[in-house]
């Protein structure tokens, strides 16, 4: 994750750049990212893989939004969990204050919505998405695939429809409770990892550890977000820190535009 390497990730907006010839995972929610050293490199990059694909039928026709947040929402002090992780905590709190040094507006709002969204795409009808996408395959070349990314997709098999429009219908009542966040603000900052996790602890817990990871990341495609990683710090660990910024679908140049002032105030080194 760029967020755990010092560098910029860029996640675009659903639909923005053509998955065409990507192995799917979820084809609703599949994106290319981008990987960079900085929010410019990310941006140039984007600018050249941007654009509709008749071949992609999930590609959309986008005009994106241009200027910068003015007014950006942080997470309610219940909302954050931190895993026991007091450094990414402290790393967390440096970026909100360097947010509010460089003059943008900060507005404390209700992530609830969005953390429950997260849930839904491991234990909702994306699982069984992932299943229609590459099952066959797994089911036929077992040891191909990592253990447990084949555990995983392998529960996708037996659920319902009915089960599968329940989740459709709780994701639009989610959308529908996270929209004063968008009315509140412009853009929100999230952590993009609530800790770091070793390699040994992630071989030990793969499946708990990897969903912690993605406590402020897994709801982003579902809640049809763009998102901005960005590194803030080091910690006295020697490990890097970094937020996420998130906007609704076409504000992907907007929070470039914070993204590459905050990186820049982060005083970091590239890479």
């Amino acid at each position: 994750p760029a967020g755990l390497n010092n560098i910029v990730g860029l996640k675009p907006t659903k639909g923005l750049v053509s998955t065409a010839g990507v192995v799917p995972a979820c084809r609703t929610l599949d994106c290319v990212s981008i990987f960079a050293l900085t929010v410019d490199d990310a941006t140039a990059a984007l600018d050249v893989i941007a654009g509709f694909d008749a071949a992609d039928a999930y590609s959309r026709e986008l005009e994106l939004a241009a200027g910068e947040p003015c007014r950006l929402a942080i997470p309610r002090s219940a909302d954050l969990d931190w895993f026991g992780d007091g450094e990414a905590k402290r790393g967390f709190a440096m970026a909100v204050d360097i947010v509010r040094k460089l003059g943008v507006q900060t507005v404390e709002v209700d992530i609830a919505p969005l953390l429950a969204a997260a849930r839904l795409l491991y234990e909702g009808p994306w699982l069984a998405e992932r299943y229609a996408a590459v099952g066959a395959f797994i089911e036929a070349n077992p040891d191909a695939c990592h253990p447990v990314t084949r555990d995983i997709v392998l529960t996708g098999r037996d659920g319902s429809a009915a089960a599968a429009f329940a989740g459709f219908y709780k994701l639009e009542e989610l959308k529908r409770q996270a929209a004063p966040i968008w009315r509140a603000a412009d853009a929100l900052l999230v952590p993009t990892a609530p800790r770091a996790f070793t390699v040994a602890e992630l071989a030990a817990e793969p499946v708990k550890h990897n969903a912690t990871l993605g406590r402020y990341t897994n709801f982003v495609n579902l809640m049809d977000l763009a998102g901005l990683a960005v590194p803030q710090t080091m910690r006295t660990d020697g490990l890097p820190c970094g937020v996420t910024l998130l906007a609704p679908a076409g504000h992907d140049l907007r929070l470039a535009a914070l993204g590459r002032r905050l990186h820049a105030a982060s005083g970091l080194p590239l890479g």
